[in-house]
């Protein structure tokens, strides 16, 4: 059973923002949302309501929504929307019908390098619209999902700061060793593990060092493998193919709209979930994957290491991406980059192998918690984006008790 469709020109009350980029302040108290999915700060705001916010242009083709309840600011061509009347409909179910329908936007949308949704185009859309009712089960149970996302990822992001702490603290600023060296125990360290670290310092090439422990540099203790010009690996078929991993698909996290090449690419060009993924040119970032498997294009290196747990390499190369990032930002080229001499001159200290073994037992189990939550998060969006056209054409029914996305599903 199908719902009745309205267009959404009567449902709702529809403006844009009036802002510019420019004034953005990463500092600010406020979300400014813009055309991007990126959401910045400002430090004023021109709206305090309950609305959902669509980005009216992009390059890309792409349109993303937003939900926000609260104190905001838009940029221009970002449409400010807004349930006129209470009682048939509920923003957040709105939410849900835009998000669902912007596959519909991207082929409607106008214009040659940058397309663009117009207003017309937007009231003149027809939404599906049950009673108040089932809008607010359907609500509850996508809002459901969409908070254990956020929860996955919020616990991910503290998981994250918590390794690179460590990291730093151990292997960059040799917080053990000078507590040691000054005859103190060391921080938040238990007797076994401070035992692990020398109480002494020698000099290097990088000044001092912890005593015993050696000097290395990335791809001294990493492989780095560029990816192919997938261009010329075609896909087999349209059935038989692997989703190009590009720049666009690591910072996603997906490969959702990705290119196809070929899936009988050697092994190592292959990307499989727990991958370390090193974007080298444009935006540069360094992520473990968890976007299932893939091809690994060009201007990415997959790291690897036949010396060091991934956590390590994993850890050692995240310290140097801010360094890396300047020197991309001072390339003459329009897309900024690193050569592999950069990772030949980012050297650290590395002590033994048992020693980095001893000590993986503590800081790689965080690592390893990290990509189950991502993987989980995976596993909760696909299953929001399978069930959400369904519920909103009707073509599955919520029971009215079920207070779980479990319940509801039994």
């Amino acid at each position: 059973m199908s719902f009745d469709h309205t267009p959404l020109g009567e449902l709702v009350s529809i403006t844009s923002g009036r802002r510019n980029s420019s004034e953005a302040d990463s500092q600010g108290r406020y979300p400014f949302f813009t055309c991007g999915k990126e959401v910045l700060r400002i430090n004023d705001y021109e709206h305090d309501r309950e609305a959902v916010l669509l980005g009216g242009n992009n390059a890309n083709a792409v349109f993303p929504v937003f939900y926000v309840n609260g104190a905001f600011t838009a940029r221009q061509r970002v449409y400010v929307i807004w349930s006129a009347d209470a009682a048939k409909l509920s923003n957040r179910y709105l939410y849900y019908v835009l998000s669902h329908l912007s596959a519909t936007f991207t082929a409607k949308a106008r214009g040659t390098t940058t397309l663009f949704i117009t207003l017309p185009m937007l009231k003149e859309l027809s939404i599906p619209l049950p009673d108040l009712a089932v809008q607010a089960r359907i609500a509850s149970f996508l809002s459901a999902l969409d908070d254990r996302i956020t929860i996955l990822r919020e616990t991910n992001a503290t998981l994250e700061a918590i390794a690179q702490a460590l990291f730093k603290s151990w292997f960059v600023d040799f917080d053990p060793v000078r507590a040691k060296r000054d005859g103190r125990p060391p921080d938040g360290m238990d007797e076994a593990t401070a035992a692990l670290f020398p109480d002494s310092f020698e000099d290097s090439e990088l000044g001092e060092v912890p005593s015993g422990w050696s000097v290395q540099s990335l791809d001294g203790i990493a492989i780095y493998l560029n990816g192919l010009a997938l261009q010329k690996f075609p896909p087999e078929s349209d059935d038989e193919y692997l989703p190009v991993v590009k720049i666009a698909q690591l910072r996603a996290g997906n490969t959702t709209g990705a290119d196809r090449a070929s899936a009988r690419l050697k092994p190592e060009y292959v990307v499989q979930d727990g991958d370390v993924l090193f974007s080298w040119s444009g935006s540069l970032e360094v992520e473990f994957w968890c976007g299932g498997d893939g091809a690994l294009n060009q201007h990415l290196f997959k790291v690897t290491s036949n010396l060091v747990p991934k956590w390590f390499y994993y850890l050692a190369t995240r310290h140097f991406l801010p360094s890396f990032r300047e020197i991309a930002a001072h390339k003459a080229t329009t897309m900024g980059h690193i050569q592999r001499k950069h990772l030949t001159e980012a050297k650290l200290a590395l002590p033994s192998r048992e020693v980095i073994k001893t000590l993986g037992m503590l800081i790689g189990p965080i690592l390893d918690r990290r990509i189950r939550g991502a993987l989980q998060a995976r596993e909760l969006a696909n299953l929001r984006d399978t069930l959400l056209p369904r519920l909103i054409s009707g073509q599955l029914r919520l029971p009215e008790t079920a207070e779980s996305p479990e319940e509801a599903l039994t």
